[in-house]
């Protein structure tokens, strides 16, 4: 017995032969993917143009971060700033029917919250750059185009985790309201929205933080904000204002993850 005992604690564990597969076929997958990417060759100012660069970067234009005639750093800011908090509001406010409507836990008849689910799919499918270019060509170029390609893209994925949260909650305080003779609405109103209304605002938080991300670079495209006069500083080569650019978003972008997350730290 103490021999059988001995001879299984000794059994080396059997190789799995399927894990040395995977790892060939992803080395596999990645030299065929570089292989197709086309490499000519640096170019002859490429040197050049990084010391430039670099300088600018290093060196950037202070001068640029208030101007009282037109557009300068904090403006840029400001604006973006602006389209996110728009975009954001929206998208909260309008995802919460799609939230409700995809959540399984809410229809006894399980196609309804499936058809809520590929609506929001089909929302998520479009990036914001798409979107803004839409309605760049719809509104025109500016800021109200950013706020409606956030807004409306930003819905599809707040849908999702808004309908996740809705999934999990407690069902105790919905059958109590239910056995003292609460109509639906009120089991709505009283059980479930005081239990979903903390992670409502948790992933509302978070959402932001990424769309004021993604408002720098639909200013890009011509849909306001911050990313306009980077475009402009970039196709002109003037770094000093292209490294102010880039300094004021970095701070910008430091202070409103360092007051969410203290916020989200306090909802949870």
């Amino acid at each position: 017995m103490m021999k059988n005992e001995t001879s299984v604690i000794r059994r080396k564990p059997r190789k799995n032969p399927l894990r040395w597969v995977i790892v060939i076929l992803l080395i596999l997958v990645y030299a065929w993917a570089l292989a197709g990417v086309p490499f000519t060759g640096l170019k002859e100012t490429a040197g050049q143009i990084m010391k430039a660069i670099i300088a600018g970067v290093f060196s950037p234009d202070w001068d640029f971060v208030y101007l009282p005639e037109g557009e300068d750093l904090l403006r840029g800011l400001l604006d973006t700033l602006a389209i996110s908090i728009l975009g954001t509001v929206i998208s909260a406010v309008l995802c919460i029917p799609f939230a409700f409507w995809s959540a399984r836990n809410m229809s006894s008849f399980r196609p309804v919250s499936s058809t809520g689910k590929m609506v929001l799919s089909f929302i998520r499918t479009f990036p914001e750059i798409i979107m803004a270019l839409l309605f760049i060509k719809a509104v025109g170029p500016g800021s109200f185009a950013g706020v409606l390609a956030l807004g409306l893209h930003s819905i599809g994925m707040l849908g999702k985790l808004f309908a996740d949260e809705v999934e999990n909650i407690d069902y105790g305080p919905s059958e109590a309201l239910l056995a003292s003779g609460a109509t639906r609405m009120q089991q709505l109103w009283f059980a479930v929205l005081p239990q979903v209304l903390p992670g409502f605002l948790n992933y509302t938080l978070y959402r932001f933080e990424i769309n004021v991300r993604s408002a720098t670079i639909l200013g890009v495209i011509g849909a306001g904000g911050i990313g306009t006069p980077l475009i402009f500083a970039l196709s002109t080569r003037n770094w000093p204002r292209v490294g102010i650019i880039l300094l004021g978003i970095i701070v910008m972008i430091t202070i409103i993850d360092l007051i969410s997350g203290y916020i989200r730290k306090k909802l949870v």
